[in-house]
């Protein structure tokens, strides 16, 4: 492969997990606090649960906010994983890259965080975070599994 080609195929390979670790660093900012996201949320919330108390309303908002933190890590251990998948590479390794990374890009995002004058970093956001990711991992080298034993079976 000459050296354009490589490019490309890097730039494809890792251009999605690097514009997702973007995305989750903007949802990092002021613009996505939990006071913000409460004013378009809550009012939401209550119109989907009317009978909802407002103390209710904030814990689903909460829990709305901490599921967030699975999910974009989640997504982004798919990502990275794809990006490092290549033939040859152990799964072993590719699997704890992958988990290294998100894990330590969770904690610079935490760090990002105790900057922000909206936002809080905290430790349990990163416990939060790197499970995503270990959920989002898991379900990767699940699919690679069934997809490598179905190219195996006899047709």
């Amino acid at each position: 492969m000459n050296n354009s080609g490589f490019a490309t195929g890097l730039l494809s390979r890792w251009l999605p997990a690097v514009a997702w670790a973007i995305v989750i660093s903007l949802l990092s900012s002021d613009a996505f606090s939990g006071h913000a996201t409460g004013g378009f949320l809550l009012p939401l919330l209550d119109r989907l649960f009317p009978g909802a108390s407002p103390d209710a309303l904030l814990e689903l908002h909460a829990r709305m906010r901490k599921l967030a933190h699975v999910t974009e890590y989640a997504v982004l251990a798919v990502l990275v994983f794809r990006a490092l998948d290549r033939p040859g590479r152990p799964l072993a390794t590719i699997a704890g890259v992958t988990l290294l990374a998100c894990a330590g890009y969770a904690v610079l995002d935490e760090l990002h965080q105790s900057f922000v004058p909206s936002r809080v970093g905290a430790p349990l956001d990163v416990a939060l975070d790197t499970a995503g990711a270990a959920l989002g991992l898991g379900a990767r080298v699940l699919v690679r599994a069934v997809f490598s034993a179905g190219r195996r079976s006899p047709a």
